[in-house]
C-alpha cells in the first residue's frame, strides 16, 4: 500500500537512524542499543521474500531474460521445510518450454543422502521406475546435491534436452549431463502428477500467493 510504503522509507527508519546514534545516552548504552538495531534489520531482512530464495549471480548474469515467475512454501505436518520460486521467460506452463531455474532456500538441516533419497522415491512415484537407471541417477544426483543447513539456498537450472546446473548458496555444486535425469528431477515440482500441487501451480504463477 503506497501510505505503508512512504511511512516505512520515512519517519520510522530516520527515527531508527536517530536512536542507533543515542544522543544523550551513556557510551554503553549506546552500544547496546546499536546491536538491538542491527539484529532487528538482521530479522526483517531474513524474513523478507526477496531473501528467503534467490537467483544465483552467476545465472542472473547469463539470462537477463529470467523473470521470477512465482513461488511457495512447502509444509509438512505443519511444518515448513522450504520456500521454493521458479524463473524462466514466460509463465504457466510455458515456463517449462525453455531454461528455468528452480530455486529453493531450506528451514531446516537436511543430509546429501535424504535429498538424493526422497528424490528417487519421487522420481519412482512419478513412473521413474527403472532400478538400474535410479542408481545411476542416485550416483549423479549425490555428486550434485550437497548437505545443507537450514538458511541454505540450493538452485538448479534445467536446459530441457540438454541437462541441468547446480549451486548451493550461489556457488557451482554440480551438473547433470542425462536430459531425462534433468527431466526426472524438475517434474518433482513441475509434473502435473506432483505430490504437490498447490505448490506446482504457484511456482508457474498459475495461484494466489505465487509471486
Amino acid at each position: 500500500m503506497p501510505d505503508g510504503g512512504r511511512l516505512a522509507q520515512g519517519p520510522v527508519l530516520p527515527a531508527i537512524g536517530r536512536l542507533a546514534v543515542g544522543a544523550g545516552l551513556p557510551a554503553k548504552s549506546r552500544l547496546v542499543l546499536h546491536r538491538a538495531v542491527c539484529l532487528l534489520a538482521l530479522c526483517l531482512a531474513l524474513s523478507s521474500p526477496a531473501f528467503a530464495v534467490v537467483l544465483p549471480p552467476a545465472v542472473a548474469a547469463q539470462h537477463p531474460e529470467f523473470d521470477r515467475v512465482g513461488g511457495g512454501e512447502m509444509r509438512w505436518l505443519g511444518f515448513k521445510l522450504y520456500d521454493a520460486a521458479l524463473w524462466a521467460s514466460a509463465r504457466g506452463e510455458a515456463a517449462m518450454g525453455d531454461a528455468h531455474v528452480l530455486s529453493i532456500r531450506y528451514s531446516r538441516a537436511i543430509g546429501s543422502e535424504r535429498l538424493v533419497a526422497v528424490s528417487l522415491d519421487e522420481m519412482r512415484r512419478l513412473g521413474f521406475g527403472d532400478e538400474v537407471r535410479l542408481a545411476r541417477w542416485g550416483e549423479a544426483l549425490a555428486a550434485a546435491l550437497p548437505s545443507v543447513e537450514a538458511g541454505d539456498t540450493l538452485a538448479a537450472l534445467h536446459r530441457p534436452g540438454e541437462g541441468a546446473q547446480f549451486w548451493h548458496q550461489g556457488q557451482p555444486s554440480g551438473e547433470i549431463r542425462d536430459p531425462e535425469l534433468a527431466r526426472a528431477f524438475f517434474a518433482i515440482w513441475l509434473d502435473p502428477r506432483t505430490r504437490e500441487p498447490q505448490l506446482r501451480a504457484q511456482l508457474l504463477g498459475l495461484a494466489d500467493g505465487g509471486r
